[in-house]
């Protein structure tokens, strides 16, 4: 494989089953076997080519599995119905009763909440530590700990995580290090930089459209086939399989995301300078402001920017929502959840992605009630979107 991933994407080749461009959709939940001995080999993993049950796995699952496993330099990967699906049954693959997870404080809410209010349930307990203080992370660590867990590009402060050196912590303690990579496909590889395992939200700029949600585990084969057990493996057991119709069509979208993350990278970038020039406080690590700017650069694609995603910061809830609802009313984008969209999605993490994080852990970790995140679409004309928005932010009396 080549160092570049979006070569690795291209480079694949699928037939349909009567020669099409795109591979046939297996319509099936279940197979059926010429020789009942063959049914016994597949149901023990020995059969190479043999599908048993979707929920197992299906050829439109392993398709796209192939293509992101190429695009993260991982051996394979396990695609599943969810960010969520994939992100748990990772968790409670590597840990059990009386282990131990050392999380970044910034995280999805839906991340934190399983592991701050559910994990605890399984005893499984969880150290929420500062991502960026590479002294923090290490100390948290003790003889029960099985992982660092951490999205590269955190949600929604978008601090980055160091992973060179958060492997070289994990390798020295014997423990896995764990990447939510879902705000920087094809801009970071964690594989190349020393991650064990990485994740993605599907959902989000993979696919690209907003019309599906979907997970992945990219990671050894050693570890898929332990998540794929038909007697321990958390993916085969708790079942988050994804539809075969929905990997097929997410299929198709990652052969676009090369063009789709440097047009989100460079629309977000020029909104970035400018707003940042028009005097309000912008997070976008583009800016030679971001306090990770410069260690950014030293681990990233450097042909896919910075990324998407920015943030602002409005002063007060009420400020962002009146923001956030004019925009949307004058058709700047949509007052939504998620990220990825080909239009530019804004919503205050506050009180949305970030919700279950309790209040006095949002200001202790910086995430003030004010702050809007932007998801910037792939606007043709970004200088007009921009004058439309700095209109709106003057009105509200942000600007």
């Amino acid at each position: 494989m080549s160092n570049k991933p979006a070569n690795n994407i291209q480079d694949l080749q699928y037939f349909g089953e009567f020669g099409g461009v795109n591979p046939s959709i297996s319509d099936s939940a279940t197979y059926t076997f010429i020789h009942a001995k063959t049914m016994l080999d597949t149901f023990e993993g020995h059969a190479e080519g043999c599908y048993l049950y979707s929920r197992h796995t299906s050829p439109s699952n392993l398709y796209l599995s192939e293509a992101l496993a190429a695009m993260e330099f991982t051996e394979t990967a396990n695609v599943a119905a969810s960010g969520m699906g994939a992100i748990t049954s990772v968790l409670l693959q590597v840990c059990g009763a009386g282990d131990h997870i050392v999380s970044s404080r910034t995280i999805y809410g839906g991340s934190y909440a399983f592991l701050k209010n559910f994990a605890p349930k399984l005893n499984i307990s969880t150290s929420f530590v500062d991502i960026t203080s590479l002294e923090k992370i290490e100390a948290a660590i003790n003889d029960n700990t099985k992982m660092i867990y951490c999205e590269l590009i955190s949600n929604p402060l978008l601090e980055i995580a160091n992973i060179v050196e958060l492997s070289k912590i994990a390798k020295k303690h014997n423990v896995l290090l764990v990447v939510d990579n879902t705000f920087s496909p094809l801009i970071f590889s964690p594989q190349k930089l020393g991650a064990d395992i990485t994740i993605h939200s599907l959902t989000k700029f993979i696919n690209g459209t907003n019309d599906t949600v979907g997970g992945v585990v990219c990671g050894s084969q050693a570890f898929i086939d332990s998540l794929r057990s038909v007697n321990d493996g958390a993916a085969m057991l708790l079942g988050p399989v994804m539809d075969s119709f929905r990997s097929a069509s997410i299929l198709k979208n990652v052969r676009t995301l090369h063009i789709r993350m440097k047009k989100h990278s460079e629309n977000a970038q020029f909104l970035a300078e400018h707003f940042e020039n028009d005097g309000l406080k912008v997070v976008y690590p583009g800016l030679k402001s971001h306090k990770d700017h410069e260690l950014f650069k030293t681990m990233y694609n450097e042909e896919y920017g910075f990324g998407g995603i920015m943030t602002i910061d409005a002063g007060t809830i009420d400020k962002a929502n009146e923001l956030m609802e004019l925009m949307q009313h004058n058709n700047l984008g949509y007052l939504a959840v998620s990220l990825g969209f080909y239009k530019t999605l804004f919503s205050a993490p506050g009180t949305s992605t970030s919700s279950e994080i309790p209040e006095e852990e949002q200001v202790k970790m910086g995430l003030s009630e004010g702050i809007v995140r932007f998801s910037i679409g792939l606007d043709n004309d970004i200088e007009r979107t921009y004058r439309a928005m700095h209109q709106c932010m003057t009105q509200v009396g942000i600007l």
